[in-house]
């Protein structure tokens, strides 16, 4: 199976949608705990709920393997997102429930690790990168975003339940600051949803490593709550109702990223 799916676009927006992927290689998937297997933190839609953006010029680059073989939002040098908190590996070892992903005996060693980062992980980030850099080289900038989602209560790593729509910029270092401000008034107007800014998700190694300013790539990552559009237990069920009233705030989002246009 091929490690991305893409639907190269026109405009200066490139959606990367890391963690929607569920695909576990058969050599892998005996080796899981049945829990493991149902791949539960997949961000379950994701790419369902952006879809309309190829329409409206945008590039779309989605993963179709399950973090559970690598986590492609996750330092490849092993480095923690979140310096003191809870965080998961560039190889997950431990559900976002705290359960165990492999059975006894079978959570990868350091030379699996290194292989997977260099089948799964390095090529991902190759293709990512050219894409980013067509874009770059046709409109002399990128905007890339980051789509993700997780359930709305996960005690591992946050207290209490998450706001709707969690819009992270490394603290203002993955974009220019009137990138931010345009996403901002954009989810402030998204009446019913709460919200909140470099909160428990700042952006993660997307964010921070592509999210280059000064090199004319601006990164912004969007943490959506699951409960906005989807039944968060078993066996994750699209809310059509839930689902249409998000992908109107997604709409007008993308169409405020495609406007965007540096100062000069």
């Amino acid at each position: 199976m091929e490690l991305w799916e893409l639907h190269g676009g026109d405009s200066p927006l490139v959606i990367d949608m890391p963690h929607s992927g569920t695909h576990v290689p058969d050599t892998l998937r005996p080796r899981l705990t049945a829990v493991a297997q149902t791949v539960p933190d997949t961000d379950w839609h994701v790419d369902r709920l952006y879809a309309f953006a190829e329409g409206q010029g945008a590039t779309l680059f989605r993963a179709t393997h399950s973090r559970y073989v690598v986590d492609l939002n996750r330092d490849p040098s092993g480095a923690a997102l979140y310096a003191g908190a809870d965080n998961t590996e560039l190889c997950p070892t431990r559900t976002f429930a705290d359960e165990s992903i492999y059975l006894d005996g079978e959570a990868p060693g350091a030379t699996e690790i290194d292989e997977r980062r260099e089948t799964y992980f390095d090529p991902y980030h190759a293709a990512l990168a050219a894409e980013l850099e067509r874009v770059r080289a046709r409109h002399g900038f990128a905007v890339l975003l980051d789509a993700h989602s997780i359930q709305s209560v996960v005690p591992r790593f946050f207290a209490g339940r998450l706001p709707d729509l969690n819009l992270g910029t490394a603290n203002g270092a993955s974009c220019l600051p009137a990138l931010q401000a345009l996403v901002e008034r954009v989810l402030g107007y998204a009446e019913g949803f709460s919200r909140v800014v470099n909160g428990r998700f700042k952006g993660g190694w997307i964010t921070r490593h592509y999210g280059q300013p000064q090199n004319d790539v601006h990164a912004l990552q969007l943490e959506m709550a699951q409960a906005c559009y989807m039944d968060e237990a078993p066996p994750y069920a699209w809310e059509p109702a839930r689902a249409l009233r998000l992908t109107g705030v997604l709409q007008q989002l993308v169409r405020a990223l495609n406007s965007f246009r540096p100062p000069t």
